[in-house]
């Protein structure tokens, strides 16, 4: 996908919208010379809207915006199990919908996307708090309530407002890559990789542990990805038992020591195919996959890709 056409981002504020949620989208997308988007804030009409937690909001913007964006956020709401949105905003996100746009719910924004029906048969997440409530009121939706995030295609959902930011950081993957997902990351003091949803490119890789207990490894390890990494050498960085350290990681990510290890370098041979002219097998050496068909098997497996399909997918100046 071309880095340089400008896309559009919505965030619909409705009532009783929780003050992070709306913020996530907004910083994370935030127009800046280094981030081809535009956001617009907007509500089911213009002025103020009565958020969440004591807040208010005042949009500039109503659901002409729907019409106008590429990308539509829909960040949770105070009490999203009493009723549904007004109709108007579910039918200008259906209509939204029908002309492209992809539609993103953070938290409980996934009850005004059940509300259109475009979750209907399809796999979506909210914060586990509700994940009942949103299966009992929308029978229809196969709600997973032990992900982080769900990309259906053209229809996102995530659970509470921490996941927001993989989400978002995901999408941020999708359209301009690794790098600048890293990059994005950085600035907001974030972790680059949580596991989500699996959809094509997802990276699952690196997941940010519910725990910090083998952070330090983790640094350790990714910063030594080009040389032999083993169990043994893991568990003795982090100074447990092989067998503690392999029960506690998958625990904490939900990888196996070497599956964190394997992803890491794809993941790392994604952003060197990304910013670099390196051949395959040069990254093959870089990333510790040491022959170009290892890293050509391991990169279909995971991603299932080629990483020339997937330089190509990502050509810098495209």
């Amino acid at each position: 996908m071309s880095a340089s056409r400008l896309r559009r981002v919505a965030v619909l504020v409705l009532e009783g919208a929780k003050p992070l949620d709306v913020g996530i989208p907004a910083q994370v997308f935030t127009t800046r010379a280094s981030m081809p988007y535009e956001v617009r804030l907007c509500g089911a009409a213009p002025g103020l809207v009565s958020g969440g937690d004591g807040l208010s909001y005042h949009v500039a913007h109503g659901l002409e915006a729907l019409a106008w964006a590429d990308l539509v956020f829909i960040p949770g709401y105070r009490f999203p199990d009493r009723e549904d949105p007004p109709p108007a905003v579910v039918e200008a996100l259906v209509a939204a919908h029908g002309r492209g746009t992809r539609l993103a719910a953070i938290s409980t924004g996934a009850f005004a996307l059940a509300a259109t029906g475009l979750l209907d048969g399809r796999r979506a997440t909210t914060h586990w708090h509700y994940t009942r409530a949103l299966a009992a009121k929308h029978p229809l939706v196969r709600v997973d309530e032990n992900v982080l995030f769900v990309d259906e295609g053209r229809v996102l959902t995530s659970a509470g407002a921490a996941s927001g930011i993989d989400l978002c950081l995901h999408i941020l993957r999708g359209d301009l890559g690794v790098a600048a997902s890293n990059h994005a990351a950085r600035r907001l003091v974030a972790a680059p990789y949580r596991s989500g949803g699996q959809a094509q490119y997802v990276p699952r890789s690196v997941p940010e542990p519910l725990g910090e207990r083998f952070a330090a490894t983790r640094e350790w390890a990714l910063h030594r990805l080009d040389e032999p990494l083993t169990l043994d050498l893991l568990a003795s960085q982090a100074a447990v038992s092989p067998r503690t350290f392999s029960r506690r990681f998958v625990e904490e990510t939900g990888y196996t020591p070497m599956q964190w290890v394997m992803r890491a370098r794809i993941d790392m041979a994604r952003e060197l195919l990304e910013r670099s002219e390196r051949s395959v097998e040069q990254i093959a050496t870089d990333v510790g996959l040491g022959t170009g068909a290892n890293l050509r098997m391991h990169f279909q497996r995971i991603l299932g890709t080629t990483p020339s399909e997937y330089r190509r997918t990502f050509t810098r100046g495209e």
